[in-house]
Parts: structure tokens; sequence; C-alpha cells
């Protein structure tokens, strides 16, 4: 029998031909995990557009709820626009596009053990346990993102763009497909950006960042995180601050995520 380290060792032995056979797979895989989970949201029809996708402009929604138990100057009692579908394949197409995005959500936790699985034969044994948690911690993270995304900047995108007026002459009528992409782009980019302590750590792993960098760089990813901010956000200011500031608190947690990658690679040199 073949113990774990043998394996390992034939693994890393593998050719670059094998490695991308090795990788097709994973992503195969990956592939199938995202498209069954997007046709059970396509089936789901109801589900995923009454309940998740159009919650947002109904006014008892979760987030427009808890604002009207703060005070009632925040509190929204009605979405003053209406949703129209202008194009004849308009509504079919959102319905697959709303689908493959619940599916790479909903995948997510897969997708990232897949990859993992083909990133950790490539790391030695300390690496692979300090590295462990990996997957859990980008799901998590991701998962925060999303419903971060979801609940606080979608909601407040929608009611601030959705209520605004040139003139009390044009009223807002909003294309089906500008609504579902604000949704699904916001919450997709808030799950990807709050990916950031995942990155640094492996960053750090590989000898491109530290500590001492990003603390030096600090005022600039400042300027950065602003300018991503307004990117994935629509362009009000409370939005952008809503983005801005977990940004600006998952850099700081990176930089104490690569100072302590930095100082178990040092106690592990020294034993």
């Amino acid at each position: 029998m073949v113990d774990d380290t043998e394996e390992n060792k034939e693994e890393k032995e593998m050719s670059f031909l094998d490695h991308l056979e090795s990788l097709r797979w994973h992503l195969i895989r990956s592939t199938i995990a995202v498209g069954s989970l997007a046709i059970i949201a396509f089936v789901n029809k109801s589900f995923v557009f009454d309940t998740i996708v159009l919650g947002p402009k109904n006014p008892d929604f979760l987030t427009y709820r808890i604002m009207c138990s703060i005070s009632e100057r925040i509190c929204i009692t009605e979405i003053p626009f209406t949703l129209m579908n202008i194009n004849m394949s308009g509504q079919f197409t959102n319905h697959i596009f709303v689908s493959i995005i619940a599916g790479i959500i909903v995948a997510f936790p897969y997708v990232s053990w897949e990859m993992w699985r083909f990133i950790r034969p490539a790391l030695y044994a300390d690496e692979t346990k300090h590295a462990r948690g990996v997957v859990f911690f980008s799901s998590f993270l991701f998962a925060t993102g999303v419903l971060f995304g979801y609940y606080v900047i979608a909601p407040l995108a929608i009611n601030f763009l959705g209520s605004y007026q040139v003139s009390e002459m044009v009223k807002n009528q909003i294309n089906l497909g500008s609504y579902m992409t604000t949704v699904a782009s916001i919450s997709l980019a808030c799950g990807v950006v709050f990916e950031l302590p995942i990155v640094t750590y492996f960053l750090t792993k590989i000898g491109l960042v530290t500590p001492s960098f990003m603390r030096q760089y600090r005022k600039h990813a400042l300027v950065i995180t602003l300018i991503l901010s307004a990117i994935i956000t629509p362009p009000d200011v409370i939005s952008q601050v809503l983005v801005a500031l977990p940004l600006v608190l998952l850099y700081e947690i990176s930089i104490f995520i690569s100072a302590a990658v930095l100082k178990s690679e040092a106690k592990a040199e020294s034993a």
C-alpha cells in the first residue's frame, strides 16, 4: 500500500501535460456543479425571482424594515418605480443569466474545494497543514461578501437610483435587465472583493507581499479601495462608503494575516 507521502511525491513529479489534464478535470467537475445548481435555480423560478432577486424591490424587505426600526427619517415604505421588459427575449435571457449567477454563488464552496485539491499536491506538508482551512474561510468570506452586497449595497442602490428624478415630469420605468444586472453584479462583486485576506495569504506565501509593504502603501490602498468602491457600486456616496469601510477593514486584517504567515515561516526555519 502506498502511503500519503509517496503518493504526494508522485503527484508532485507529474509532467506539465499531466497537470493540465488534472486541471481540466477539476474545471469540468466545477462546471458540472455550477451547471447543475443553475438548472435547479432555473426550475425554481418563482422562489429565485419573487423571493430573492425581486426582494429588494419589496418595501417589506428585511433591510428596509431594519432601517424603519432605527429611525423614521430613513424609513423606506415605497419603491417608486416599475419594472418593465422591452425585449422579446428579455425575460428568458434574464432568467438564464440569474440562474447562472445563482449556480456560481451556491457552488462556490465546491469550486474552491476542487481548486484546493489541484493546488494541494504542490505544497509541502507544513504548508498543507497551515492552509487546511482555506476552503472554509474562502467560502465564508465569499458568502459574507455576497450577503453584504445583497442586504446592504443592493437595496440602497435600488432605492436611490430607482427614486432619483431630474424632473417630476419624468417617471422611472426600469428595464428588467438593468435591475437584474445591478443586483447580481453588486452581490457577486462584493463576494469576490471579500476574498482579499485569502489572496493576501497566498501572495505572502510566495513572497510577493509582506506586512511592511502593505503598511507602506496603506494610503495608496485606500485610494484604490475608494476607486474600486465607485466601480462596483452605483454613483452615490453612501453606497461607496458602505463598500469602502469593510474593504479597509479587510485590508487591515490582511496585514495581520501576512505578518502571521511570515512569523510562522520564521519559526519553521528556526526549528
